[in-house]
């Protein structure tokens, strides 16, 4: 083989090589961009009503319904609440209040003033919500009641009407958060940037719902629970999805699926069983 031919074979390879390693990085870079291209968020869905929320209202929403459930409310208590929650918070644990109450805070902002317990503890939302269910169960027939009148006698807002325009909201996360409606919410996310936490998982989740019985190996937790508790869990886990890493879920016959990002789909799962798999560390 002549010296030329060698050279030109030569810049071949090398030419071949650009272009593949020049298509890896145009391909990491269109999947970068597709990557934040996704809107993240989450929607509830029961029967023809649907209701959209920012993913870290929804964790919020997840948590005040959790603590409902643990409680033994019906699904209305979890749904007076989240409407109140969003008309006086925006589903968000604010740290000020506003001119009509400058020490209300927290999720309900609620105000230490009014007696709802000390600034630390209106800022921890399990805290102010069970202080918001405290005083929710003793309003005779609240179960019964419009939105706004449950809400009204808890808060005793300067604008009571205001808590009706949230009520489909509350309704449809209530029901699907305390497992009512079954594969209800969806969320749609970006891919995990890091490993997934199961152990911070069941802490919060057992913080929120008393002792499960649960079992890890791996990237996966399972939890025993079944019918509407297995839903309320596997609802949470997906509203909280974004902050611990979760990457599917797993019950009752169906599955969530954080990359397919198509909603609950039809899998072989058994009963008893809510499965949790996480993102693992990324390579290298």
């Amino acid at each position: 083989m002549t010296h030329r031919r060698k050279m030109r074979r030569a810049i071949v390879v090398a030419l071949s090589l650009a272009l593949v390693g020049g298509g890896v990085y145009t391909a990491a870079v269109l999947v970068q961009r597709s990557e934040q291209l996704v809107t993240e968020g989450c929607t509830a869905t029961v029967g023809t009503q649907r209701a959209e929320l920012a993913t870290d209202q929804t964790a919020n929403a997840a948590l005040i319904t959790a603590v409902s459930v643990r409680r033994g409310l019906p699904p209305r208590a979890a749904s007076i609440a989240l409407a109140t929650a969003m008309q006086e918070s925006k589903l968000r644990n604010l740290d000020h209040g506003d001119l009509a109450g400058p020490d209300s805070r927290g999720l309900f902002q609620q105000r230490p003033s009014q007696g709802w317990g000390t600034m630390e503890q209106i800022m921890d939302p399990q805290y102010a919500t069970n202080a918001f269910y405290d005083a929710l169960v003793e309003v005779p027939g609240y179960a019964d009641m419009d939105v706004t009148e449950a809400a009204q006698q808890v808060q005793r807002s300067a604008f009571p009407r205001a808590y009706a325009q949230h009520e489909t909201m509350g309704r449809s996360f209530a029901s699907a958060l305390s497992g009512q409606t079954h594969a209800a919410l969806d969320c749609t996310l970006r891919s995990a940037a890091r490993a997934g936490d199961p152990a911070a998982l069941l802490e919060e989740l057992e913080a929120l719902y008393g002792s499960i019985r649960s079992s890890a190996a791996g990237p996966t937790l399972e939890l025993e629970a079944s019918g509407d508790l297995a839903w309320s869990l596997a609802h949470w886990a997906v509203a909280n999805a974004k902050e611990y890493g979760v990457t599917q879920v797993d019950v009752d016959g169906k599955s969530w699926n954080r990359q397919a990002r198509n909603g609950w789909r039809d899998s072989r799962t058994p009963d008893g069983v809510v499965t949790l798999t996480f993102a693992e560390a990324p390579a290298g």
